[in-house]
């Protein structure tokens, strides 16, 4: 797994490469399990980040989101 991370002043935008999951897409759960230890990590992004996508690249699965701090 690697984590790059860029910043401009205003935005954070943080980069995680792995080789992904077996499925296309990102799964997101409905809803979670606030005493599970796992699968909440793309469900906290969706809800604390203000963009978030992934992307295939020859690493594996690029999920990236965002954090704006300048309004």
């Amino acid at each position: 797994m690697t984590l790059q991370v860029y910043g401009d002043g205003c935005t954070m935008r943080f980069e995680v490469i792995d080789q992904g999951s077996e499925g296309d897409i990102p799964q997101i759960p409905a809803q979670v399990d606030p005493m599970s230890e796992c699968g909440r990590g793309l469900w906290l992004v969706r809800e604390l980040s203000s963009a978030w996508g992934w992307e295939r690249n020859g690493a594996g699965r690029v999920v990236w989101f965002e954090l704006t701090s300048c309004f």
